[in-house]
Parts: C-alpha cells; structure tokens; sequence
C-alpha cells in the first residue's frame, strides 16, 4: 500500500469526497466491495469509508487484486475529462476559420454542449470560444509576422467574418492593433 506517502488516511480521503483532480496519479483509491481502484477526482459514487484502501501505485492495486474503473479511467493516461478537451481543442484547431458553434463542436465530440463547454472551462480556465478566439489571433500573428498581405486579408484568413470583431479581439488579446504589432515585430527583428 502506501509506504512513502506523505498523505494520512483522512487527508487522502477528504481528497476524493472533494473529487480533487490535483492529486490524480499521486495515489489510487481501491474499493473492497467492488473490487474496483478509481483516481481521487472520479466522480463515482463514494464508497463507505471502512471499504476504502489507498495505494501509491496502480500496479499495487491490481496486484491486490483490484481492477480499474470504467468511470474516470485511472489506467489511461489523460482523464476522461482531459480527452474531452483535447478533443474539442483539436476540432477548434481544425476547423478555426468555419463559423464554429457550441452545438457544432458538441456534436462532432458526442456530448451536450452544457457540459462539454463546463469540463471545458473546469479543466483549462477557459470556454471552447475563448480558446477558439486565442487560436485565431495567434494566426493572424503568425500571418502579420511573416506575410506582407493586408490586415483584411488577415482577417479573414484567421477566420474571423466581421473586421470590427476582428480588430477589437486582437486588441484585447495582443494589446495592440493588428498594424501596430506588425509595425513592432518589423522593428523587433531589424535590431
């Protein structure tokens, strides 16, 4: 079981009530009755405490004979939760000059758009459309950087369809306007 650990019993198991992802890998919680071992942010039932063993490695608990739950998936490498993000970061990625909805990406990853945009938010600290809007600047950026076409040309190449919304978005993110950043990375690489 749990020989270096730092954790006691009680801070282990005040961890997986709370469902706290931090502590994902760090130890695996195994289940007597179930025979089941789960990460401590699985949001499964929580079991009686009596029935609750605590292991520092996953191979310890299915040496013990405990196999791994089908809910949070403790013996892949991403949660289900960081699938999902991943998944809706590469759709962005994909498809950042399409006009790109919540119920599109939803239903591209099989899920509803509630909780696809919660995970989402929960897991990066960002909505899918935030992350879309970085996605789309860092484009225009790169494109400002490296082409000599107009920031119109940028626009709509980064996938925006209103220059207003284009240049407000680019404002916020990069504090600067579209021309004055191309007019700054100019100046940047000549010294």
């Amino acid at each position: 079981m749990l020989s270096e650990m730092k954790l006691s019993f009680e801070e282990m198991w005040e961890k997986i009530i709370a469902c706290d992802s931090a502590y994902d890998g760090m130890f695996y919680t195994a289940v007597k009755t179930t025979k089941i071992y789960c990460r401590p942010s699985c949001r499964s039932r929580k079991p009686k405490k009596i029935n609750v063993e605590f292991y520092r490695y996953m191979s310890e608990a299915e040496e013990a004979g405990f196999r791994a739950c089908k809910r949070c998936q403790p013996d892949s490498e991403l949660s289900p939760q960081m699938v999902l993000v991943k998944n809706v970061s590469s759709f962005l990625i994909e498809h950042f000059k399409e006009r790109v909805k919540l119920q599109d990406i939803a239903h591209h990853i099989g899920v509803s758009p509630f909780y696809m945009e919660r995970v989402y938010k929960k897991e990066t600290g960002e909505t899918p459309n935030e992350y879309l809007e970085k996605v789309r600047i860092d484009k225009a950026a790169f494109l400002l950087r490296h082409t000599s076409k107009t920031n119109l040309e940028i626009c709509f190449e980064a996938g925006y369809h209103s220059p207003s919304n284009f240049y407000k978005v680019f404002r916020r993110l990069k504090g600067c306007t579209p021309s004055e950043y191309r007019k700054y990375k100019h100046e940047e690489k000549a010294r």
